[in-house]
């Protein structure tokens, strides 16, 4: 029996004793050794795959492969051919299938290995042109009536991809389990939806909410995608239309497993990188990331935009990412929490502060500029009392509080310079701050904190409250607060003065034609646009409490430039003296220039005189406490 037909035997016995043809030797060097061994044919072609040698032959394998043909073809003299084949996609164990196929063994194809048996298939050429029914038309076959109908085995099918890049994308393998994955997790989101539809109770058609969307359980999947598919995947679920909440979901898990698979990305010791090539990944991730985010509001949580922040900063990601994060952050600012934008400073400079106050005041003017901006379509609601108050201002409101909160939480630092403090203080604007205790708190602890600061810096730090919008409590502090300047106390003094007086008047009956204007004029200076009153009125009542109020600060600065003048020979007394004797001499002097009471011509009713002899015992009495 000659060589050819040895050769045609072994083609028709193989399907019958597939199982004896293979077995594998484990080497001393480390490779495996994969022979065919047939029972009076010897091996006549040695392939060397990534170090690892296969002993087969050549007619099952020319018979399948135009790669392994043509090799075969240009050695022909040669009886036994040794050939090594480079750069095989899937290696050593893509190439064995391969070998198994070509001699009629049977094995499984899987969403594991069909990526790889697809590339080599390619590789080695193995197409309908030299066989029928190759390989490359059996897991084209598999690929498309398997895979592309199951969502899960796309994400297994892409997992092998990533080993088998850029050929797999070539033969757009990963483009249509891209696709197919957009177009199931869609399909599924739209059954689901109508799974949800129900009939209320006068008979409309409506969906009823859930926490969680039941066609949303693909996105734990999508988390074991590397990164560059995963950012394809989720650009062609946007354009398939899949829903914003949906996609902000997955981005979260997504965030939540790559971004933690270090324990730590700092050494604590000398806060030096730990490793460099995982912190180049986790940087790529969060630029992925934020440059996949949905453009709706609410699409993701806030707490995971700032969590998204703090690593871009620790992970000094680029300039546009940081950005693009404080712009969304800035839109929705009024839901975020104290522990929120309490973001720590990762420069480790001697002078730095304990906080990012730089990124929080850039959050702050972009909410300012959005609200600003929505301020405009407002405006004609702002006359109507009766109206609620539009979303822009609830949320100015909101976020007044959280900002007073914030500076007094970072008011201790003692590298906080006095420029920054009042620069995230003046962020927003006058009208969103309807009470100023919070910002007196925090202006007071930043003076205990800074006690080495001039008196002109004081002045300047204290113009920023309002005393008239001081409570009763932090008004009674404030007249006894000696870190504040003098004048400051004036303020608070002369406000406390006109609250307690019209509190007295309000015990007086109606009939009582000033204590009834002085009633109605600290209303309306408190703020407060009385329900019962129509916008008109109300703001020709304003207007008569601004005259009234000019000539009271007019009178009030002629006091204050009398007050100044005795303050300067006090100080000088207090050098002479030394002892707790100024107090006093402090209250006797500002009883003699009668700084709070009326002198009016036209001669006080006895509830004015009763009123002015109360507010100069309160006086004394703050003083004397105070000394």
């Amino acid at each position: 029996m000659d060589k050819q037909q040895q050769q045609l035997f072994l083609s028709k016995s193989t399907r019958q004793r597939c199982n004896e043809w293979y077995k594998f030797d484990l080497l001393h060097s480390g490779s495996y050794l994969v022979n065919w061994i047939f029972r009076d044919v010897p091996s006549d072609i040695t392939i060397e795959v990534n170090g690892i040698t296969f002993a087969l032959h050549k007619f099952p394998l020319v018979s399948r492969s135009g790669r392994i043909q043509r090799l075969v073809a240009e050695h022909r003299d040669s009886d036994m051919l040794r050939v090594e084949l480079v750069n095989i996609p899937g290696g050593a164990e893509s190439f064995e299938l391969a070998a198994k196929f070509c001699y009629g063994i049977n094995f499984e194809i899987t969403s594991f290995n069909v990526a790889q048996l697809y590339c080599v298939s390619d590789y080695l050429e193995m197409t309908e042109e030299f066989s029928k029914d190759n390989l490359g038309s059996r897991t084209e076959e598999y690929l498309e009536s398997v895979v592309c109908k199951n969502l899960e085995m796309c994400v297994e099918v892409l997992q092998q991809c990533e080993s088998l890049l850029p050929l797999a994308d070539e033969l757009k393998i990963v483009s249509r389990c891209i696709d197919a994955i957009a177009s199931k997790a869609c399909a599924e989101q739209i059954a689901s939806s109508f799974s949800r539809l129900e009939y209320s109770s006068s008979g409309r058609l409506h969906m009823s909410r859930q926490a969680k969307c039941e066609g949303d359980w693909w996105i734990e999947d999508l988390s074991v995608i590397r990164i560059d598919l995963y950012e394809r995947l989720i650009t062609a679920m946007k354009c398939r239309g899949v829903r914003p909440e949906s996609i902000g979901a997955s981005l979260v898990n997504f965030a939540q497993k790559e971004l933690t698979k270090k324990c730590s990305l700092w050494n604590p010791s000398g806060h030096t990188k730990v490793d460099l090539v995982s912190t180049d990944h986790e940087q790529l991730v969060v630029e992925t990331i934020v440059s996949l985010l949905p453009v709706e509001k609410l699409a993701v949580p806030i707490s995971f935009l700032f969590g998204l922040l703090r690593s871009a900063v620790m992970l000094d990601c680029s300039i546009a990412c940081r950005l693009d994060l404080e712009r969304r952050i800035g839109s929705q600012l009024d839901i975020a929490t104290l522990d929120d934008i309490l973001i720590p400073s990762f420069r480790h400079a001697v002078d730095s502060t304990l906080f990012d106050v730089d990124t929080v005041q850039r959050i702050l003017v972009n909410f300012s500029q959005q609200d600003d901006s929505e301020e405009d379509m407002d405006d004609a609601s702002v006359f109507e009392s009766d109206s609620p108050r539009s979303p822009s201002q609830t949320a100015l409101f909101k976020v007044a509080i959280l900002v007073d909160n914030y500076l007094a939480e970072i008011a201790p630092d003692a590298n906080l310079k006095l420029a920054k403090f009042m620069a995230v203080a003046e962020t927003l604007p006058e009208h969103a701050r309807t009470i100023h205790d919070g910002l007196y708190r925090a202006i007071d602890i930043y003076l205990k904190a800074h006690q080495g600061l001039s008196d002109e810096d004081k002045k300047k730090l204290c113009k920023l409250i309002d005393f008239q919008k001081l409570s009763q409590e932090a008004g009674a502090h404030a007249a006894q607060n000696e870190r504040l300047p003098i004048q400051s106390i004036v303020q608070v003094l002369y406000f406390e003065q006109l609250r307690l007086r019209n509190s007295l008047c309000c015990s007086f009956p109606e009939d009582d034609p000033k204590p009834v204007v002085h009633h109605h004029s600290w209303r309306i200076n408190s703020g407060a646009l009385s329900a019962a009153m129509s916008p008109r009125d109300n703001y020709a009542s304003l207007r008569r409490e601004n005259r009234e109020l000019k000539l009271e600060l007019t009178r009030m600065r002629m006091r204050l430039n009398d007050l100044e003048k005795d303050h300067v020979c006090m100080r000088r007394d207090m050098v002479k003296s030394r002892s707790h004797k100024f107090m006093r001499s402090f209250s006797k002097k500002i009883g003699k220039l009668s700084l709070f009471g009326h002198s009016s011509s036209r001669g006080s009713s006895s509830p004015s005189r009763q009123s002015y002899r109360t507010d100069s015992k309160v006086i004394e009495r703050t003083c004397a406490s105070t000394d």
